[in-house]
């Protein structure tokens, strides 16, 4: 299992099995143990799920921190529009502040970032799809279907845990990286179990999967994922675009406020640019003066960063758009599956 990074702000001790997170271990069978009483519940119906008048697909992982679940939910999305069905998407929306009488939120691409959430309204950019936020993930889809009766198709953005709202399919998204020391929080980054992944319906693997992941996940079909992309994209000036070759031999900066910056700065050593780390909180609420620094140099950053900053990013701003590039071998599985009629919990 790679441990060799982690979330930038979730706690060091998580990359290991060292003597402070074993001093967590009691309060991790606790949450163990409630979280796996907790979906039994739902299971065996004792919790009540509720059910759409139309499928759900969730797209989510085991484990906190980054995995590459915002690309995977576009690509899913643009498969689905191609398959010609309508998808809408809901999302808890991290980052954002909700609305204020605590209702759901009707995201496009215009809407405010502060207000629904940075990655919402990036998935509204991305796809065109009807996008809704809020806290309880139901209650959002049901504004959402109501807002457009059109959607066939519910793609559910991080809600693998959000049990009470019944899915059809669930599409597990895992960067080992990320599950650190494979120990249940707090003493280590797991939400759930990596058995956790055997029940799902498929496991897109961000990266290289070492073999003990691949027994956990038993018999559900793996496919390798990666992110790509090459071009930069002015936040000034939208129409204008730069190879990454024009910024090598050049001081640049990289600014990064997702789950793993780490991957973006290593993504732009692969394209050959040597850039000064600038690592965020993820989510990050960006302000002007965070991008004031080092004037005339070039400042790089995420799509889901550059959603934040582009109504006061300076002229040196650029932002690297990424794509989920997924063999196109899984999408006829998951379509079928999708039409069975089976729900699971």
């Amino acid at each position: 299992m790679n441990s060799a990074s982690a979330p930038r702000h979730a706690p060091t001790f998580w990359r290991r099995r060292s003597w402070r997170a074993a001093a967590l271990l009691p309060l991790a069978a606790l949450f163990r143990f409630v979280a796996a009483l907790r979906r039994w519940l739902y299971r065996h119906d004792f919790l009540r799920r509720e059910r759409l008048s139309v499928p759900v697909v969730v797209v989510g992982n085991v484990a906190v921190g980054g995995s590459g679940k915002t690309p995977v939910v576009a690509w899913l999305a643009e498969e689905l529009l191609k398959a010609g069905r309508h998808p809408g998407i809901v999302s808890r929306g991290y980052g954002g502040a909700g609305g204020a009488d605590g209702k759901p939120i009707l995201v496009d691409k215009d809407s405010d970032p502060a207000r629904c959430g940075d990655e919402p309204v990036l998935l509204a950019r991305l796809t065109g799809c009807p996008v809704a936020v809020g806290s309880d993930r139901p209650a959002a889809a049901r504004a959402l279907l109501a807002r457009h009766p059109e959607c066939d198709v519910i793609v559910a953005d991080d809600g693998m845990q959000h049990y009470r709202l019944a899915r059809r399919l669930e599409i597990a998204v895992v960067d080992e990286a990320a599950l650190g020391n494979c120990w249940p929080l707090p003493a280590g980054p797991l939400r759930e179990p990596l058995s956790r992944l055997a029940e799902v319906d498929l496991v897109l693997a961000h990266g290289e999967l070492s073999p003990t992941v691949r027994a956990a996940a038993g018999a559900t079909p793996i496919a390798a994922m990666a992110l790509v992309g090459e071009r930069f994209r002015s936040l000034t000036r939208p129409d204008e675009w730069r190879d990454a070759a024009s910024f090598a031999g050049q001081r640049v900066h990289a600014v990064a406020g997702i789950g793993r910056p780490e991957r973006f700065f290593a993504t732009l050593a692969a394209l050959g640019i040597d850039a000064v780390p600038h690592p965020f909180p993820d989510h990050y609420a960006y302000r002007a003066e965070d991008l004031a620094f080092a004037p005339g140099e070039a400042k790089l950053m995420t799509a889901k960063d550059a959603v934040k900053c582009a109504a006061f990013a300076p002229p040196d701003a650029w932002e690297l758009p990424v794509r989920a590039t997924i063999g196109a071998d899984v999408v006829g599985p998951l379509l079928e599956k999708l039409d069975d009629g089976r729900q699971t919990a």
